[in-house]
């Protein structure tokens, strides 16, 4: 199992395969399940800016379409400091995240912070409102 720093920088060199040729603004997130595995996301710019797809959303889709469901870790970066997810990112992530999972926020292997997904979507609805 990778520690915080291994995954950031992990989601830092990731930055590089980021295709965001319109706003010219990389963002990458490493997503890490309970028994250690890794999934990698960037941001997918399309011309139709609506069809674009975010890193988290990008690394979530892959470890769930491998089958992954039980999430220890997101790292997220961007090309400025404290690159937080967007609104349909959060609620994505509080779709699929469990409330332990931590939320990495970095700047750094060195600068970062880490939330739970309570800390950046109070009151969010969820799956447990439809029940």
């Amino acid at each position: 199992m990778k520690n915080i720093e291994e995954l950031i920088q992990i989601a830092l060199d990731n930055k590089e395969n980021s295709y965001s040729p319109y706003s010219n603004f990389r963002v990458s997130a490493v997503v890490m399940t309970k028994n250690g595995e890794i999934y990698k996301g960037v941001n997918i710019e399309n011309a139709s800016y609506p069809a674009t797809i975010c890193a988290e959303r990008s690394a979530l889709a892959a470890a769930i379409s491998e089958g992954a469901r039980d999430f220890h870790t997101i790292v997220i970066t961007g090309d400025s400091n404290d690159t937080y997810p967007c609104g349909v990112c959060r609620q994505f992530m509080a779709e699929v995240l469990d409330i332990d999972t931590k939320v990495v926020i970095a700047n750094s292997p060195t600068d970062y912070k880490t939330y739970s997904m309570e800390d950046l979507l109070p009151h969010s609805f969820s799956k447990k409102d439809l029940l």
